[in-house]
C-alpha cells in the first residue's frame, strides 16, 4: 500500500498543495508549520480533517476525493505510528543521570549505610519535652507532648503555673521535617531567648543563638533539601532571667512565603541524616518536554568531578559512622575497606566482579599512604565511572540487576533498595508479575510521591510559573502568603487524588472541592471551620471542576489586572485536551489600551484574533479559554465582566471535526475525561517523566496497550504508573502475551 500511495495521485497532490508548509517528507517548514506531520488519527479521521481544514490558506479547496488520496499518502508515508516507527525507528538511548537523579542517587548511596527511614508516619507535629529549669535537667522534666507547631508567646509568664515554679524553663522539640520540593529552604527563628536549631546535621546547628539578647531577634539560615524526604530536626530553647519568653519557627520553602512551619511538614519521630550534593550542575536538556541526560559538556564533566569531591569529603568526615568503626579500633582499616567495597557496589547498582573490586577498592588502599586518602580515591573513582554516571550500559538482554535499576529509576529516580537487590541476586526479577509486584510495593515510598509531584507540576505547567502577583488595588488581599497557600492547596489536592485508593484520573478534572485554610476561605468567601490547617470544602459543581478551576492555575494563566483566555486556552489545548499547536506566525502583545473601554475580555480576544491567520490556531484556543471566563484573574467565581453578563459558552471543534457545545468549565472537563486524545496526552506525559525516553522506543504497540490497561483499571493513575515502570524495566526481555483485563 505504501509503495503505491507514494507514487500515486495522493503524493502528487501533497507536493502541490501541502509540501510548501509541511515539507516534502512531512518534516515541517520553519516559519510555516514547524512541527512534523504525525499523529494518532485514523485514516478516515485524517481524511475528514484535511477535507475540512486544508490547505491552511484556503480551507475547503481540497475536495473529498482529493482529501482521501492525500490522507492515504500522508498516513502511509510518515503520519501514522507505524510509518514513524518504520521511517525513523526510535530506540532507548544510552543516557547519563539527570541532575535530579544524580542528587537522589548519591543521597541514597550514603543512606544505605546510615539507615533508611521506612514509612512516614501519619502523626504530625514535633515531640516536645518541657523542663522546669533552664538547663534540660532530666530530674526537672515537667511533661512531654506533641506540639503541632512551634509558635508560642509566653509573655512575662511560663507554660503553666502547675509544672513551672519559676519563669526559668527550657523546651526541646525533636522529630523530622518533611520537604515537598527540592530546592533552597530558608529557616527563621523569632525569639528573645536562647535557641539552637539542627536540621539534617545533628552535630552542627544551622542556627546557634544560645546567648540571648533579651529582645525579640530574627535568626536565619539557608540549606538545600531534596524533596520527598524526612530530615532530622532538633530545636533547643531556654529562658533564664529574660523579661519575656517567645519562640516561633518559620521557613520559606521553594515557591513559598515566609510562614510558621505547619504540622503538615512535621513528624514527631526521628530520621537519619541525608547527604545533599550542593554542587551546581548545568541544566538538563528539556527540548523534548522532559528532562533528559543526553547533553555531555565540559561544564557537566567539571560538575560531576566537583560533586564527587564533595561526596568524598563527606565520606571521610563521617567515615566511622558510615563504616561502623571507631577511631581506636584495630580493624578500622578493614572496616573502611569493606565500606568502600559496599559503596562502589551501591554506586554500580550490582555486586562487584573480582577485577572491579581489585581496581576500585583494593588497589586504592594499597597505594594510599593514609586511610582517608584511600577512601577519597575510592569514592572519586566510583562516582566518576561510567557504571555510576550512565544508565543503559548493558546493551544486550537485561539481567535482573539491570531490570532492578530500570525499575528503581522509573519509580524513584534513584538506585534500587535492598529488597530489589536481594531479588535480583536471587533471579526473581524477570517476569511481568515479579516486576509489577515490586513496582506496587515501591508506590508507598516517599520518593515515588516526590516524583509524581514533579510530574503533576510539569503536566500543569506549575514548574514554569514565575509570578502570580496581581494589581493590589483590584485584588487586595492577594498577598504572597495567599499565593503560597494556593500552591499548597493545589499540591494537597493533587496528592489526595493521585494517592487515594481509587487514584482516579477523572477526579483530577471533575472534583467539586478545594482544600483551603482560613486565609483562603476568607479570601474566596468560603465557609469553613479550619484554623491552622487545610480542610476539604465542597463547592457548587456547576462552578468548580478539578484542576481546571483551581484558583492557583486560573491566576497563573491570567494577567495582573484581568483574565487571559488565550493563556488559559493554550494551556487547556496542550495539557488537558492533548492537541498540538503550531508556533504563532507573528508575536502579538495584548495591549488593553487599544480596545474600547466597554468591551469584555472575550470581545477583546475575539477582536484580536479574528484574522484568518490567527484563527488557524485560535479557533481551537479561544473556545477552551472562554469556557473559564466566569473566573477572574485570581480564580474567584464571577458572573459579570465590565458590567456585562459573562458568556462562557463556546463551540469547540475536535480534531475529528465534531462540534462540542461547552457551557463552561464542567462541560470542558466532561469532554476531556472521555476523550481518547486527552487520555493519550496524559499517558504520554507520564511515560516520558517515568522513563526519560520516547514512548515509541519501546514498541509501536505500547501506547495502545497502556491506554487499554488504563481504561480497564477505571483510570487508576497508580496502576498506570506501575504498568509504565514495569514495561520499561522489562524492555528487551521477551515476555509471554498477557491477557487483557
Amino acid at each position: 500500500m505504501f509503495a503505491a500511495a507514494s507514487h500515486g495521485h495522493g503524493a502528487s497532490l501533497y507536493r502541490q498543495m501541502c509540501a510548501k508548509c509541511h515539507g516534502r517528507d512531512g518534516q515541517g517548514v520553519k516559519g510555516k508549520y514547524d512541527d512534523a506531520l504525525r499523529g494518532d488519527r485514523s485514516l478516515e479521521k485524517l481524511a475528514r480533517y484535511i477535507n475540512r481544514s486544508m490547505p491552511d490558506d484556503d480551507p475547503g479547496k481540497c475536495t473529498k476525493d482529493q482529501a482521501a488520496a492525500v490522507a492515504a499518502y500522508i498516513y502511509d508515508a510518515f503520519y501514522s505510528r507505524e510509518a514513524r516507527f518504520r521511517n525513523n525507528p526510535q530506540r532507548v538511548e544510552l543516557v547519563r543521570l539527570t541532575n535530579k537523579q544524580y542528587v537522589n542517587t548519591v543521597a541514597d548511596i550514603f543512606k544505605h549505610f546510615t539507615g533508611n527511614d521506612g514509612m512516614i508516619p501519619k502523626e504530625r507535629g514535633l515531640h516536645a519535652t518541657y523542663y522546669a529549669t533552664e538547663n534540660f535537667d532530666g530530674a526537672k522534666k515537667a511533661f512531654a507532648r506533641v506540639d503541632r507547631a512551634v509558635d508560642f508567646d509566653f509573655g512575662t509568664g511560663r507554660p503553666d503555673q502547675e509544672h513551672f515554679p519559676s519563669n526559668n524553663f527550657s523546651i526541646q522539640w525533636e522529630g523530622s521535617l518533611l520537604s515537598d520540593e527540592s530546592g533552597e529552604y530558608e529557616f527563621l527563628l523569632k525569639t528573645p531567648n536562647g535557641v539552637r536549631l539542627w536540621i539534617n546535621d545533628m552535630d552542627e546547628p544551622i542556627i546557634d543563638a544560645w546567648v540571648s539578647s533579651g529582645q525579640t531577634t530574627d535568626h536565619r539560615a539557608k540549606i538545600h533539601l531534596i524533596g520527598g524526604r524526612p530530615y532530622p530536626l532538633r530545636l533547643n530553647f531556654f529562658r533564664f532571667q529574660d523579661k519575656t519568653a517567645a519562640i516561633s519557627l518559620y521557613w520559606k520553602p521553594p515557591h513559598g512565603a515566609e510562614e510558621v512551619i505547619s504540622a503538615r511538614s512535621l513528624i514527631p519521630s526521628g530520621s537519619s541524616p541525608t547527604f545533599v550534593v550542593t554542587t551546581p550542575f548545568p541544566a538538563d536538556d528539556s527540548s523534548m518536554g522532559y528532562e533528559r541526560g543526553v547533553a555531555i559538556s565540559k561544564a557537566w564533566d567539571e560538575a560531576t568531578t566537583q560533586a564527587a569531591i564533595e561526596s568524598a569529603n563527606y565520606a571521610v568526615a563521617n567515615l566511622d559512622r558510615l563504616s561502623g568503626s571507631k577511631p581506636q579500633d584495630t580493624n578500622r582499616v578493614a572496616k573502611a575497606e569493606a565500606f568502600c567495597a559496599a559503596f562502589v557496589a551501591e554506586a554500580f547498582r550490582r555486586p562487584l566482579a573480582e577485577d572491579q573490586k581489585r581496581l576500585f577498592v583494593e588497589d586504592q588502599f594499597k597505594k594510599a599512604k593514609k586511610l582517608e586518602d584511600a577512601v577519597k580515591r575510592v569514592v572519586l573513582l566510583a562516582l566518576k565511572s561510567p557504571q555510576f554516571l550512565y544508565l543503559g550500559l548493558q546493551r544486550e538482554k537485561p539481567d535482573d540487576f539491570e531490570i532492578a535499576t530500570r525499575l528503581s529509576f522509573g519509580m524513584w529516580d534513584s538506585l534500587p533498595d535492598d529488597e530489589l537487590q536481594k531479588l535480583a541476586g536471587q533471579g526473581q526479577l524477570h517476569t511481568h508479575e515479579q516486576v509489577a509486584a515490586q513496582a506496587s510495593r515501591m508506590l508507598n515510598d516517599a520518593r515515588a510521591h516526590a516524583k509524581m509531584q514533579t510530574f503533576l507540576h510539569h503536566w500543569l505547567q506549575m514548574d514554569r510559573v514565575e509570578s502570580l502577583s496581581k494589581d493590589d488595588k483590584l485584588f487586595p488581599g492577594f498577598t504572597p502568603e495567599t499565593i503560597a497557600d494556593l500552591r499548597t492547596s493545589l499540591d494537597i489536592f493533587l496528592a489526595d487524588t493521585f494517592w487515594s485508593d481509587t487514584s482516579d484520573y477523572r477526579k483530577l478534572l471533575l472534583a467539586d472541592y478545594l482544600f483551603v485554610n482560613q486565609r483562603l476561605a476568607q479570601f474566596y468567601g468560603l465557609s469553613t471551620n479550619t484554623s491552622d490547617d487545610f480542610v476539604k470544602v465542597t463547592l457548587d459543581a456547576n462552578e468548580r471542576s478539578g484542576v481546571l478551576t483551581h484558583p492557583y492555575l486560573l491566576a497563573a494563566f491570567s494577567y495582573q489586572k484581568q483574565t487571559s483566555p488565550i493563556h488559559r486556552g493554550v494551556f487547556l489545548t496542550r495539557n488537558i485536551v492533548g492537541r498540538a499547536l503550531r508556533p504563532p506566525p507573528m508575536a502579538q502583545t495584548f495591549n488593553d489600551a487599544t480596545f474600547a473601554t466597554n468591551l469584555t475580555m472575550r470581545e477583546k480576544v475575539a477582536q484580536l484574533t479574528r484574522s484568518q491567520t490567527c484563527q488557524a490556531c485560535h479557533s481551537v484556543i479561544n473556545p477552551l479559554g472562554f469556557s473559564l471566563e466566569k473566573f477572574d484573574a485570581v480564580g474567584r467565581f464571577r458572573t459579570r465582566d465590565n458590567d456585562q453578563l459573562i458568556d462562557a459558552s463556546a463551540e469547540y471543534t475536535t480534531d475529528d471535526g465534531e462540534t462540542i457545545s461547552l457551557k463552561g468549565a464542567r462541560d470542558l472537563a466532561q469532554f476531556a475525561v472521555s476523550n481518547e486524545q486527552a487520555q493519550n496526552g496524559f499517558i504520554e506525559q507520564l511515560f516520558k517523566q517515568v522513563a526519560k525516553q520516547p514512548m515509541l522506543a519501546y514498541g509501536s504497540d505500547v501506547p495502545n496497550m497502556l491506554r487499554e490497561s488504563f481504561v480497564a483499571s477505571n483510570f487508576n493513575m497508580q496502576e498506570l504508573l506501575t504498568e509504565i515502570a514495569t514495561t520499561t524495566a522489562l524492555h528487551g526481555l521477551e515476555q509471554p502475551t498477557r491477557k487483557k483485563s
